[in-house]
């Protein structure tokens, strides 16, 4: 068999269509059909069913895709060794990154990639939860940082941190020292949020249908930048992390209030189930984890501003005690 020909096939198969399969593999449709078309000759049985909608496997092409995940990865394996005996990790790693993260993590994360992985391809693509795990299931992307991902027997995703939420007004709307806002009275402020199926919105929504509410959509919107520019310009409020203010938008022109019961958002740090991760891609996901939690650990100042104050009455009640015992 033709490894070319194998990876096109699963191509295909995980992708469903020859059209989307070639605009991936970045080769004509035409050519593409011809391979898939010889390797089922080769096999001497059909391996895809075609229909209006694109195709579906048979059953000797789902085995066939079984195995030749296996093979491809076997393959790719193999190459890692080789370099990696001659002291190198090689290979593309296609990385997804919401865009409330991208800011803050692609020029750290390649430049550590570059000097970690100088030999090895890392490209980033930016996307909301829903469209990255797609894509991560497709095989476009082998690493992807999601929020509050829909669970997938298709994706392992292990929990990277939690953030809470808050509810995020400009500061001219708030009179008063800030206070927490219950859930029941979040349901009645005008939100601009994004649009189903962003997990910020389910989030929100479940956890609101649990007390017998639903929120008050004032503006649907998919990007968090855009939200804040609106919420800054008096359409409504927003839901969002402290983190995502503080990336996208102008922190001291907001207030963050608590919501209670608090409303936490997982980041997760998925992968696909169905090809087990080569070793540059645990290299990449290593660095993805390091370099995620210090971009998004509180800010050190938060700390000291909590701790300094003891710290400093210790300071000034040692010196008097040692003098009077001198």
């Amino acid at each position: 068999m033709d490894l070319k020909q194998l990876e096109y096939f699963v191509r295909v198969a995980e992708l469903g269509s020859f059209t989307r399969a070639s605009i991936a593999l970045d080769i004509a449709q035409p050519a593409l059909s011809r391979q898939i078309r010889l390797l089922e000759v080769e096999v001497r049985q059909n391996l895809l069913i075609r229909n209006g909608r694109g195709v579906t496997t048979t059953e000797s092409g789902r085995l066939l895709l079984e195995h030749a995940r296996g093979i491809l990865h076997q393959v790719e394996r193999t190459r890692e060794e080789l370099d990696r005996a001659r002291g190198a990790l090689t290979g593309r790693v296609a990385l997804g990154l919401p865009p409330s993260l991208s800011k803050v993590l692609a020029v750290p994360l390649i430049g550590a990639c570059r000097a970690v992985l100088p030999e090895a391809r890392v490209s980033i693509i930016e996307g909301l939860t829903a469209t990255m795990q797609e894509l991560l299931i497709a095989g476009r992307l082998d690493i992807a940082l999601l929020f509050n991902p829909t669970p997938s027997p298709d994706v392992d995703a292990a929990l990277l941190l939690e953030e809470d939420l808050f509810l995020i007004q400009r500061k001219e709307d708030v009179a008063g020292s800030v206070k927490p806002i219950s859930l029941r009275e979040l349901a009645a402020m005008p939100l601009v949020i994004p649009s189903r199926p962003n997990a910020i919105r389910t989030l929100v929504e479940v956890e609101m249908a649990s007390i017998g509410c639903r929120p008050t959509i004032a503006l649907e919107i998919d990007g968090v930048a855009a939200i804040l520019d609106l919420v800054a310009d008096g359409a409504g409020c927003a839901v969002l992390s402290a983190n995502a203010v503080r990336v996208l938008g102008t922190p001291a022109a907001f207030v963050a209030r608590p919501i209670r019961p608090r409303l936490r958002s997982k980041l997760m740090l998925a992968v696909s189930s169905r090809r087990p991760s080569t070793l540059t891609q645990q290299s990449v996901m290593a660095l993805v984890r390091q370099r995620s939690q210090q971009a998004l650990a509180p800010p050190p100042a938060d700390d000291k501003g909590s701790r300094a104050p003891q710290a400093k009455t210790r300071r000034r009640k040692t010196p008097p005690a040692r003098r009077s015992g001198a």
